[in-house]
């Protein structure tokens, strides 16, 4: 009788190269035509995989792309999570380090998913990650009245996701040490 946990390890890796197989496929479809467009049927071939496969670990198109938005706000998350649970924490230049190498390794799907065309939904839950953080430095340590922080906040989050779109665009060619510090330094942080 086999081990279990050698089944299971089998199991856990063959369905994370199929997910994997399945978002690359997508994005690449995504690349040309609009989600709307996108057939089961084009993901598939795409990922030489059948229909019934896709359908054990997605509804559709619209709930592949819900996953891996997902993943990618769990993941920024993660490099965010000091600066948004602790109340002393500041943004800092290690952090942002972290989040522009993770978008450079994700720098496909990031570029579809803050383009023109990109979800606003996705862009929006992004830009709330840090809002209630941000927005009480902005009030207790700036001296701020809400209105104003409000203010201070939609210019420096619109103008982060510019800088992080611009150097997408520009094939990533800073390091992401720069693009830290020269946005630490824009939104007044450095």
């Amino acid at each position: 009788m086999k081990d279990q946990r050698l089944v299971k390890t089998k199991e856990n890796r063959r369905v994370k190269v199929t997910k994997m197989l399945l978002k690359k496929s997508f994005i690449e479809l995504l690349k040309t035509k609009e989600i709307s467009r996108i057939t089961i049927k084009e993901i598939c071939k795409e990922a030489d995989i059948n229909r019934s496969t896709f359908y054990a670990h997605y509804t559709d198109q619209y709930d592949l792309m819900k996953k891996i938005q997902d993943e990618l706000v769990e993941n920024v998350e993660v490099y965010l999570y000091p600066y948004i649970h602790d109340e002393t924490a500041t943004v800092s230049m290690e952090m942002l380090e972290g989040v522009f190498e993770y978008i450079r390794e994700n720098a496909e799907i990031c570029k579809l998913l803050l383009s023109e065309r990109g979800d606003i939904y996705f862009q929006k839950r992004m830009l709330n990650l840090v809002y209630g953080k941000y927005m009480e430095d902005l009030t207790k340590n700036l001296g701020l009245k809400k209105e104003e922080a409000e203010y201070v906040y939609a210019y420096s989050i619109t103008g982060s996701i510019g800088i992080i779109q611009k150097w997408l665009n520009d094939d990533m060619k800073k390091s992401p040490k720069f693009m830290a510090k020269i946005l630490l330094s824009l939104t007044g942080r450095l």
